[in-house]
């Protein structure tokens, strides 16, 4: 973060100085956590449900903190008090980014697949200048800012993942941080309880295209219509990618190894490049194509991007991570969230590594053991009932079940073909432990997936604890 003055940050925020020299500097970054501030930094206090941070203010004014936003003042700290805290940080995050001439934010949103995208560009353009990106899925109104607030004079590049869960959200962080590259991956099911439909997540989603700064790239998924069409919302240039004709940015020869990761030939600016990609799943190869759009538009060579897809690694936990147990069983662990789209994508990518390993080794029995997806609205038991048919469809060997709202995913599997054993149905992570304790074998490969809410990686991490002790 850029050295910022309690007077500048108090007249961007629209806050009242209480307690504090005018002069004083926050030089140090800004925290919502108090157990992170050091000296010369900012803590801004959240007043939640079951913490209020306004607690916190006077250990992080002893911790040496600079200044506190808070939304009523803390006696005996200095404090920039103001009427909305989550408001605040994102005008000082704005006010950062005003200050960065030379920076280039790189803007990405889309249903599925952000974070996977987000941490390929990030390593890719990271050997060509500072770099920052958030951690994991910050991608809110505070963790979006947060994020925005690490760039600083040196920094060249700002890889801004965006979520949305009601229309004008994107808009809003785009104010922040105006990109100079705009990318949206695809328009799924993710949050349509939220949103009511697939055409009013294309709204939200679009609101990237319209921020792109004059002289910018809006980066569009060809194969994806809804979001093809926003190239519509944009007088700047589109650079498309995918399988359909128009895209230009292209991958053919597409082959997955025994880990299931993908490896293809890159088209891309008239050359064609080898890459072997290290991150789980064809899938990944939209969001490689997505990522190498991107850092071209900011001035990386085709040879460059091609080198940095085959070397970059999965950066952010719970995103189909592949471990080994001792005793020969696989664990995918793909627990951080789970929507229609993602979940079939994970199915296939399982049911690859499966066909590879039988073919190589005569091993390779399948598990998809998946919990409830959230959000979905009045397609709630439609979207479960296709996904346990999918499992049957992908000849995956086995199916566990976990949780009352993912019931129709096993009724689905059971009426589908000729089902029958093959699908379990059980109301607890406990009672799933157990049962996979008994029937896991050498050479089986079990894929984890479920929303956030249901904290399935717990059952993932517990699954690898057993096999090591």
């Amino acid at each position: 973060m850029i050295p910022v003055s309690c007077a500048q940050i108090a007249a961007a925020v629209g806050g009242e100085l209480v307690g504090v020299d005018p002069a004083a500097v926050v030089d140090a970054g800004v925290e919502i956590d108090s157990r992170k501030i050091t000296a010369g930094g900012l803590f801004v206090a959240f007043a939640g449900q079951n913490v209020d941070g306004h607690e916190y203010v006077p250990a992080v004014t002893a911790a040496g903190a600079t200044v506190s936003i808070t939304t009523r003042p803390v006696e005996g700290s200095p404090c920039i008090v103001v009427a909305d805290a989550q408001q605040a940080i994102g005008e000082l995050a704005k006010l950062v980014i005003s200050q960065l001439p030379e920076l280039t934010v790189i803007g990405l949103t889309g249903s599925q697949g952000k974070t996977s995208t987000k941490d390929l560009i990030a390593q890719l353009l990271a050997p060509y200048g500072p770099t920052v990106a958030a951690v994991g899925s910050q991608n809110n109104e505070i963790g979006h800012p947060l994020t925005a607030l690490k760039a600083d004079l040196a920094t060249r590049y700002l890889v801004a993942e965006m979520g949305a869960r009601h229309v004008g959200d994107i808009t809003y962080l785009c104010r922040i941080t105006p990109p100079k590259v705009g990318l949206v991956l695809n328009v799924g099911h993710s949050h349509i309880g939220e949103f009511g439909s697939q055409d009013a997540i294309a709204v939200a989603k679009g609101e990237m295209i319209e921020a792109v700064l004059p002289g910018g790239t809006a980066i569009l998924n060809a194969d994806d219509p809804r979001v093809a069409a926003m190239a519509s919302r944009t007088a700047e240039s589109v650079v498309l990618w995918g399988d359909a004709p128009e895209a230009t940015v292209r991958a053919t020869e597409v082959e997955l190894d025994t880990l299931g990761r993908a490896g293809f030939t890159l088209h891309l600016g008239g050359e064609e490049h080898a890459v072997q990609l290290q991150t789980v799943g064809e899938h990944q190869v939209a969001n490689a194509l997505a990522a190498a759009a991107a850092v071209q538009a900011v001035g990386l060579t085709p040879a460059q991007i091609a080198e940095g897809l085959s070397t970059a690694t999965a950066a952010s936990k719970w995103r189909m991570e592949v471990h080994e147990r001792p005793d020969g069983v696989t664990i995918i662990n793909d627990a951080y969230n789970a929507n229609p789209e993602s979940v079939r994508a994970a199915l296939k990518a399982l049911a690859a590594i499966g066909r590879a390993r039988m073919a190589q080794t005569g091993t390779g029995r399948t598990w998809a053991v998946l919990g409830p997806m959230g959000e979905l609205g009045d397609s709630h038991i439609e979207e479960h009932d296709a996904i346990g048919r999918l499992v049957v469809r992908l000849d995956i060997q086995r199916l566990l079940v976990i949780g009352e709202g993912a019931r129709s995913i096993h009724l689905g599997a059971s009426l589908e073909g000729s089902w029958g054993n093959e699908s379990a149905y059980v109301d607890s992570m406990d009672e799933a432990l157990e049962l996979l304790r008994k029937e896991l074998q050498q050479g089986d490969v079990v894929l984890v997936k479920a929303s956030r809410f249901v904290g399935l990686d717990r059952l993932a991490t517990a699954l690898l604890e057993e096999a090591s002790q």
